[in-house]
């Protein structure tokens, strides 16, 4: 489940996929696939896949209990492919973030 707290020290990747019509569900599930093979990786927390309801965005939101944890993380998906086989499926726009505010209710 993701922690979303302030001053967790959880480093979280948002990751805003621009896609083609139709490109929604091909990314998905690459990253559904690379989301299983990240979480037997030491220091992954969490995976989100969020999908925008006009068709046109896939949102990939990941956590890592730290920016070298998210790091070696990355660098595993690179070497396995799973980062070429997301360019292949839209245009990616990632950060690393940490949470500085929250309010519920």
């Amino acid at each position: 489940m993701p922690i979303i707290r302030t001053n967790s020290g959880i480093v979280t990747q948002i990751n805003v996929f621009t896609v083609p019509e139709g490109g929604q569900q091909p990314l998905i599930d690459l990253l559904t696939e690379s989301a299983e093979f990240a979480s037997s990786i030491p220091g992954w927390v969490s995976a989100s896949i969020h999908r925008s309801l006009d068709g046109t965005r896939v949102v990939n939101y990941a956590q890592s209990e730290t920016l070298e944890a998210s790091q070696h993380i990355i660098n595993r998906l690179r070497l396995k492919g799973f980062l070429e086989r997301n360019k292949q499926l839209g245009q990616a726009n990632p950060g690393l973030y940490e949470v500085v505010y929250t309010l519920e209710r």
